[in-house]
């Protein structure tokens, strides 16, 4: 509805007339925080705004812009109520909720406030700015997502083929498989695992990297739940003898998700992977990706080059689509014509052609890579370079002045080399092609709400490879475990990256089939910071534990 004190307010501190007002404050779909929009306008100046507010209500005024909230009291408020009350919980002492509100009428809803926190409640007002940031922290429980769950339809051409039957699926099945969803979203898993034993039957969602068990659903309803899982994703439910692959769209809380499916039949039943896509997820912008400076502007002088291959390498699950959609999104203009072969294609990006690999029906990365090059592209990114057929497809486009991007499966950069090498593409056109490689790995990052110092010997930090004029300042830490990283320690991971350039030595040692070591040897002369080197930079910034920096840079030798 409209509030009026709001305009009265802005019009007093002479920002604009009330009647401009009217149009942006009157709530007009449900769960929609129309006061928000105010944000929006050159001239609103919040601050000075909340600050005539507290005047005439006599509250307490604080700018809660770089206030540090615990998840765990965000958690207090469910984001329906949140919408509802127009109040967040900043902090929990013994004796009352403290609630940061941006409109003073808030005040007349204190007992339903006080029913919401099962405490007595103090309130304090703040900016419409500073509660926004807050607000974006707030999720919603696993109830209130269950109500916001639908299955997206998709188009006959982008399911796979197969005889899909309907079966009755009990009402009990379908909420259970909802259930899943909602908490897997949630927690941000990557994957969630269905998994049958001769004896039991589990539920593991991947957060952060690792595997957590679910509380484990009766082996009765084992089956249903797969053939569940198997009619959204379009497969066919009396095929259990083969693997099968499907994809299910589907919208939690608004944001669209997407599924990539996998069946395999196992000794005792069918194991399904389900692999979440969420949009809203992807970072596309490289300077948030865990890159330090002087590595981001290596790779970004490598991808801007006119011709070219920027090759990004590293296991599965290291990140490496992120990295390059990143260098895509930079890349992406209206002069520019950019086409991708994937496998399968993750995230759908405007104004880029994004073609699916079918092998099935011959649509390899090979055949697609030939079929761009007559397509008049500037920029072509391959999901990877497995043989010599592609190999030598991608080295022929970026010597004929086409930018190209591709990945490998390699464990450090200089290893890449040796790669190519092998696989039978001759020295100088990798000399003569490759302008960057960045290999990459994933950290998980310590919780910053249960963070807290580890002591630890220098002799220790030295045989990991700091220097020994650093061990005695870094200081390490690791979580305890709390409510907001669920005991783990852990919340959220983290990229570190090796950025190799091609130097006039490393063309050389190049050009002489010099090792792999030795490569890495001169590149290091030449300034490259290892993986190691950088997992332990973020150990010295207090963003992840040694253990972490070790596990994800072992087979870093130098």
């Amino acid at each position: 509805m409209f509030r009026k004190e709001f305009a009265d307010v802005i019009s007093k501190t002479g920002m604009v007339p009330a009647k401009d007002l009217r149009p942006l404050l009157v709530d007009k779909k449900p769960g929609v925080i129309s006061e928000l929009s105010l944000l929006t306008l050159d001239f609103f100046d919040d601050i000075k705004f909340a600050k005539q507010l507290s005047q005439n209500h006599k509250l307490t005024f604080v700018d809660l812009s770089k206030a540090k909230i615990k998840e765990s009291t965000i958690r207090l408020i469910r984001k329906s109520d949140a919408i509802k009350y127009r109040a967040l919980p900043i902090q929990r002492t013994s004796s009352a909720v403290i609630v940061a509100i941006y409109d003073p009428t808030i005040l007349d809803f204190k007992k339903e406030l006080q029913t919401v926190f099962q405490s007595n409640v103090e309130f304090i007002l703040t900016n419409v700015g500073s509660w926004k940031k807050i607000y974006e922290r707030v999720t919603e429980s696993i109830d209130e997502l269950l109500q916001t769950i639908k299955e997206v339809k998709t188009d006959q051409l982008d399911s796979e083929e197969g005889d899909v039957r309907e079966q009755d699926i009990g009402e009990d099945v379908i909420s259970f498989v909802n259930k899943i969803l909602a908490e897997a979203f949630i927690k941000k898993a990557s994957d969630i695992h269905v998994e049958n034993y001769e004896k039991l039957f589990r539920i593991r969602l991947r957060i952060d990297g690792a595997l957590h068990e679910l509380d484990r659903p009766p082996v009765k309803l084992m089956k249903p739940i797969i053939s569940r899982l198997k009619i959204l994703a379009q497969m066919d439910i009396s095929e259990k003898r083969k693997p099968q692959d499907g994809r299910i769209k589907m919208s939690i809380g608004g944001n669209p998700i997407d599924y990539r499916v996998s069946s395999l039949p196992t000794l005792f039943g069918e194991k399904v992977v389900l692999r979440l896509l969420d949009q809203s997820n992807l970072q596309l912008d490289m300077t948030k990706l865990g890159f330090e400076s002087k590595q981001l502007e290596i790779f970004k002088e490598g991808i801007h080059q006119p011709y070219g291959m920027c090759l990004v390498t590293g296991p599965t699950g290291s990140g490496k689509t992120t990295t390059l959609y990143s260098a895509l999104a930079d890349l992406n203009r209206v002069d520019k014509n950019i086409s991708t072969a994937e496998d399968p294609v993750e995230f759908n990006l405007e104004g880029i052609n994004q073609v699916n690999v079918r092998r099935e029906v011959g649509l390899t990365f090979a055949s697609a890579l030939k079929a761009f090059l007559r397509q008049d592209p500037d920029i072509i990114m391959v999901g990877e370079i497995r043989d010599l057929e592609v190999g030598e497809i991608a080295v022929e486009a970026a010597l004929t002045g086409h930018l190209v991007l591709s990945t490998l499966h390699t464990n450090d950069a200089p290893s890449t080399v040796t790669r190519l090498l092998n696989m039978g593409i001759e020295p100088f056109l990798v000399v003569g092609a490759l302008n960057v490689v960045v290999a990459q790995r994933l950290c998980r990052k310590i919780c910053l709400e249960c963070r807290e110092v580890v002591p630890t010997k220098k002799d220790e930090l030295i045989a990991c490879g700091i220097a020994p004029t650093s061990a005695d300042k870094i200081k390490v830490y690791k979580g305890s475990g709390c409510v907001s990283c669920d005991n783990t320690g852990y919340k959220g991971r983290l990229a570190i990256y090796e950025v190799m350039t091609l130097t006039p030595m490393l063309k050389e040692l190049i050009l002489r089939n010099a090792s792999a070591d030795d490569i890495k040897k001169q590149a290091i002369k030449d300034g490259m910071k290892t993986l190691r080197m950088s997992a332990l930079t973020k150990v010295a910034q207090g963003l992840t534990t040694l253990d972490e920096a070790i596990m994800n840079s072992a087979s870093d030798k130098f």
